[in-house]
């Protein structure tokens, strides 16, 4: 095949790349009299601090927006801090409408400021990707400087641009024959040539963006999005209405930070993901290795911005833990891997309480369809685990016939319901 190139306009990446929007309602309309009724949010890099947020031992409540969890809301209270817990909190969200026009825009901002960075806008990007067999080249330029990576292309038989093929993007490797086979198109990129997993913070991202308070989990998720550009200008045999993106452990939070980022990603598959994953910050202890905030951030404190640092020996006080970031997501699809034999995440923490704390928000949105929990006997990275998610993955990428209980938490029982008492009193929709 001749290389082809196609140099995306900006204007029109700009319309189909909604991470930019993350201040932005999910439906438009009416724009200014719904935004007069979302609580106020602090500009950048004047969020609470931890001295400023209460200690919540249990879940945060999702429903609460910032601006009431504040501890200058206590107005004298002694229960202040159990009320914010317990989903007794002054202005809680209680519409659908609400939850995509304000809070789900917060939680995404406010993600970044406590957790990602700021993610750059899109807007102001030009992407180049030009095509040579199965290899995609990739070349973005923004305020004068360019970075460049490459990616690489699996098709399954019989994907052609009048028959397109849905697709999963991946850092790091996966299972591909299942997928292929399947009739799902693989592509993976090589995340260290987007950031570097280290403090130099070398790379295409880096190459534009130096300088700035930007993890690398926030750095790997550009990559996914960029690579999602370039094949939507030079794939025609891949469907950009139905993209799945996946890692493992690290990688598998980087995945996650991209499906939160770029509403264009259908279905989201972090794998063994663990804390700044879908590992929860409280209840840590549950299983694996007691992966924390703290010997997180010690060990790889690139991975956030340095907000998140100011947290350390006070994770109890984030406005938010992995069921937030989950919650997020809704509608679109969202699968959460986990083996039991994981010794290094805290997977039972991940099923009994982050998932069903997530998925309260999911059925309150009537999207509770769209959220599973994938355990398996294995253990960290297991490639067993791609098998596992598979059937959900072609459940929502082809639609077909959902065989399996994605709902079954196997050994580790039932929800830890105490974790997040806030869900009994999740609004109910009209």
């Amino acid at each position: 095949m001749a290389p082809s190139t196609v140099t995306a306009l900006t204007g029109l990446l700009s319309l189909l790349h909604l991470a930019s929007a993350v201040a932005v309602p999910s439906h438009p309309d009416n724009l200014d009299s719904r935004q007069a009724a979302c609580a106020p949010l602090p500009s950048a890099s004047k969020y609470p601090t931890y001295s400023q947020l209460p200690l919540q031992t249990t879940l945060p409540d999702p429903f609460l927006p910032l601006a009431y969890t504040t501890t200058d809301n206590a107005e004298g209270s002694a229960n202040f801090a159990q009320d914010v817990m317990t989903g007794k909190g002054k202005n809680r969200i209680q519409t659908r409408e609400d939850w995509y026009n304000c809070r789900q825009p917060e939680i995404i901002q406010l993600l970044q400021e406590y957790q990602y960075g700021y993610y750059p806008d899109h807007s102001k990007e030009t992407v180049k990707a030009t095509r040579s067999g199965n290899t995609v080249n990739i070349e973005v330029t923004a305020g004068g400087k360019t970075g460049k990576f490459s990616a690489t292309l699996s098709l399954p038989s019989g994907a052609s641009s009048s028959k397109p093929a849905p697709v999963v993007i991946n850092i790091g490797g996966m299972s591909n024959n299942p997928y292929l086979q399947a009739g799902i198109a693989i592509v993976g990129f090589d995340y260290t040539r987007v950031s570097s997993d280290s403090n130099a913070k070398t790379g295409a991202f880096w190459d534009i963006y130096s300088g700035r308070d930007i993890g690398a989990l926030a750095a790997w998720a550009w990559g996914f999005h960029r690579t999602l550009d370039a094949l939507n200008a030079t794939v025609p045999e891949i469907d950009p209405k139905r993209v799945g993106v996946t890692g493992c452990s690290r990688l598998g939070k980087g995945a996650l930070a991209a499906g939160l980022l770029d509403k264009r990603i259908t279905l989201t598959m972090p794998m063994s993901s663990g804390v700044q994953g879908l590992g929860p910050y409280r209840y840590h202890g549950l299983s694996g290795q007691d992966e924390t905030l703290e010997n997180s951030k010690q060990g790889a404190p690139w991975w956030s911005d340095n907000t998140l640092g100011t947290f350390v020996n006070h994770a109890q006080n984030l406005p938010y833990d992995a069921h937030t970031v989950a919650a997020a997501l809704a509608p679109r699809a969202l699968v959460i891997d986990q083996g039991t034999g994981d010794q290094f995440t805290n997977s039972k923490g991940t099923a009994v309480i982050v998932y069903p704390a997530a998925k309260a928000v999911y059925d309150f949105l009537g999207a509770g369809d769209k959220i599973a929990m994938s355990l398996r006997s294995g253990g960290h990275c297991d490639m067993s685990g791609y098998d596992s998610v598979l059937p959900f993955v072609t459940h929502i990428l082809q639609n077909t016939t959902l065989t399996k209980n994605y709902n079954d938490l196997g050994s580790y029982g039932s929800p830890m319901t105490t974790a997040f008492p806030w869900a009994t009193a999740v609004p109910k929709p009209a």
